[in-house]
């Protein structure tokens, strides 16, 4: 199995470079591609690959969560009044979803695949839901209500996921 690498910034000029929507939905790409990583390593029984890939899929996960909890979303609820609103949504799915990676990671560690695939599968279905959620609706109000943030709060996201927050 082939590790995913962790995440690299995309280039400059690019959209993932110079917008806030950008750059948190190339880090969704990066994070199912390490989570396909693990399930595919879990199918096959390879433990010691799933576990790592895992732990890969969840750090980053975690660091995403971080970043947005901790920076963007804080900017949007400054920049709109708005706390109640999507970034409270958004916040309980983290809840959610933290509590879903927790079971497959103890499903790994018990090297049972059945309840693995059973929370991957769960928790594939919330991420996939949740990602369309900030991308078609969250980061692009975050890109309208922050251009004037963008500059300062962008290399500090990029570093924050990169470092695992």
């Amino acid at each position: 199995m082939s590790a995913t690498p962790s995440f690299v910034p995309a280039a400059p000029g690019s959209a993932a470079a110079t917008s806030l929507s950008g750059l948190f939905t190339s880090h969704h790409r990066h994070c199912d591609e390490a989570f396909a990583v693990a399930e595919k390593a879990a199918a096959a029984g390879d433990w010691p690959a799933a576990e790592a890939a895992f732990d890969t899929f969840s750090t980053d996960l975690l660091a995403h969560f971080a970043t947005e909890e901790e920076q963007l979303f804080p900017a949007f609820e400054s920049a709109t009044g708005m706390t109640g609103g999507p970034t409270a949504v958004m916040r309980h799915e983290h809840v959610q979803m933290r509590g879903l990676v927790a079971n497959a990671r103890q499903a790994l560690a018990d090297h049972d695949g059945d309840a693995f695939l059973g929370e991957a599968d769960t928790l594939l279905i919330l991420m996939e839901q949740h990602n369309l959620k900030e991308e078609n609706i969250l980061y692009p109000m975050c890109d309208a209500q922050l251009a004037g943030q963008a500059a300062e709060l962008l290399p500090r996201c990029t570093a924050s996921l990169q470092s695992g927050a």
